[in-house]
């Protein structure tokens, strides 16, 4: 049986109020999470997610509790709605470290996604390969940007 969850875990060299702009705000996201990102950031909020290279994955926000706390659902394969069976949970959750954040990423619901075994440990093989790269992206991002929100 597959895993069930992807967790990983980064500290950013910034207070929690700048890590959450960075990571629910569209045109940050969209500088290190992919190439565009499209957020409507209420529950039931509509998202889009853009990479050149591999195409639009659809999501929908599920949970706000600025500034600690922030998930979506999205749905594999590309440009589909998020439904039961075609989309996994993904939760940002941010804790204050020293000066900077310690954020959590975890990505649910891998077993329950109406795939073949096979499927299903490959998608959470890319994803897992996925969440180190783009959460690089973020600490250099967040390095880069200087405190944005400031």
């Amino acid at each position: 049986m597959v895993a069930d969850r992807i967790e990983q875990e980064i500290l950013i060299d910034a207070p929690p109020e700048v890590v959450w702009e960075l990571v629910t705000d569209p045109e940050h996201v969209g500088a290190w999470f992919g190439d565009a990102a499209e957020i409507d950031l209420r529950p039931g909020g509509d998202a889009a997610f853009t990479w050149e290279e591999g195409g639009t994955f659809l999501g929908r926000v599920e949970r706000i509790e600025p500034p600690r706390f922030f998930s979506y659902r999205w749905a594999r394969p590309r440009d589909t709605p998020p439904a039961e069976g075609n989309s996994t949970l993904v939760e940002f959750t941010l804790t204050p470290d020293g000066d900077g954040t310690r954020l959590t990423v975890v990505e649910s619901g891998f077993a329950a996604l109406a795939r073949s075994e096979d499927e299903k440990a490959q998608h959470l093989a890319e994803n897992t390969r996925g969440w180190t790269v783009e959460l690089d992206h973020l600490r250099d991002y967040a390095a880069r940007a200087g405190s944005p929100a400031r």
